[in-house]
């Protein structure tokens, strides 16, 4: 049966520009797609925030830069939490799949494993049987 399901991503960026926040994008995304099998096509949105100290660009962009140009793309600012992880872009794509939620593997890269630890170590597993 064909369910909706987020897949979730984040990566840390070392420096608070376009390039930086663009290429950590990037690279979250391929992961994502690549581990999923996900198509544009099958994806009903994708949300991207960023921590309030990167403020170069529109992580967004990232997404239409691998050529998603259908896909509904929307951008949002993390809460400042004072004890939370900072430069970080957070991904969400909404997706349509016949995949279950146990199926799904989210990708946490660079500073941004600290957030789920639990998955990326399941996610380093899964990698190694392949």
């Amino acid at each position: 049966m064909m369910m909706v399901r987020g897949v979730r991503g984040a990566i840390t960026v070392d420096e608070n520009t376009a390039e930086a926040i663009l290429d950590a994008t990037d690279e979250a995304l391929r992961m994502m797609i690549e581990a999923n099998g996900i198509v544009e096509e099958e994806v009903a949105s994708v949300l991207f925030t960023t921590t309030p100290d990167l403020t170069a660009c529109f992580p967004a962009k990232a997404a239409r830069n691998l050529g998603w140009r259908r896909a509904a793309l929307m951008g949002f600012q993390e809460v400042d939490v004072p004890e939370g992880l900072k430069m970080c872009v957070r991904v969400l794509i909404h997706w349509n799949t016949t995949k279950n939620i146990d199926e799904i593997q989210h990708i946490f890269l660079r500073g941004a494993i600290a957030l789920r630890p639990d998955i990326a170590k399941k996610n380093l597993i899964k990698d190694k049987e392949l």
